[in-house]
């Protein structure tokens, strides 16, 4: 009897397990989107949660190890989040973006000087960095998406319109844009939205050949009247 029961606890324990380290992923990624992760510590980490910092130490190691592990999985959640978007679609894409960038935005903003830290400190050929991997795998990510999302308006363009298309859509879409808009300059999210289907819809417009000027007759100098 004693036997049967072992699988059972086996799986709440883990089922317990599980429950804990999701709890203590939220409670730090709040701290990391309210931008006090520098300031606050583990200890107050896990009593958010619920738990020990020895209970926060035996699932991630140290604070750092639950840093990286709230970068790995909203990185996650964002590549299933921005896969949404429909294609060609340029308003309904433009909405799944700044709905992404309302909810992450503010976080990418800070965590960029970090992974540029991690640069300046460690060097460019450092790659170990879990921060700057998650940054750089970021921007992959978001180049994708434009990819993606706008194929239908690259496709019939030339190898060399089309690489330099590519580049203005991933510059007008990147989070900092988003920023600019929306915390700098105070637009609401309808007119941010709007804005930036606005740039993209006159960006993706076929291209009309240039007319060429007509040379007109130039008038004929006038002589002076001889008195």
């Amino acid at each position: 009897m004693e036997d049967a029961k072992r699988p059972y606890k086996k799986v709440a324990r883990a089922k317990a397990q599980e429950q804990t380290r999701e709890t203590l992923l939220r409670a730090a990624a709040e701290e990391v989107e309210r931008d006090r992760w520098e300031q606050t510590s583990l200890e107050s980490v896990a009593e958010r949660a619920g738990v020990t910092k020895q209970t926060a130490l035996r699932h991630f190691g140290s604070k750092q190890g639950l840093l990286d592990a709230v970068i790995g999985r909203t990185s996650s959640i964002v590549v299933k989040e921005r896969a949404e978007a429909p294609i060609g679609d340029v308003p309904g894409a433009i909405a799944n973006l700044v709905r992404h960038y309302e909810r992450y935005g503010d976080m990418v903003i800070r965590m960029l000087p970090y992974r540029d830290a991690v640069v300046r400190v460690l060097g460019h050929e450092h790659r170990s960095s879990f921060v700057r991997r998650a940054a750089d795998r970021g921007q992959e990510v978001h180049e994708e998406w434009v990819l993606r999302t706008f194929e239908p308006q690259l496709a019939n363009l030339d190898p060399r319109a089309r690489e330099r298309r590519l580049a203005q859509l991933v510059a007008v879409c990147d989070v900092h844009v988003w920023k600019v808009l929306r915390r700098d300059l105070g637009l609401d999210v309808p007119r941010v939205e709007a804005a930036l289907v606005e740039l993209i819809e006159r960006l993706v417009k076929p291209d009309t050949p240039r007319r060429e000027r007509k040379n007109k007759p130039s008038a004929p100098a006038r002589g002076r009247k001889r008195t």
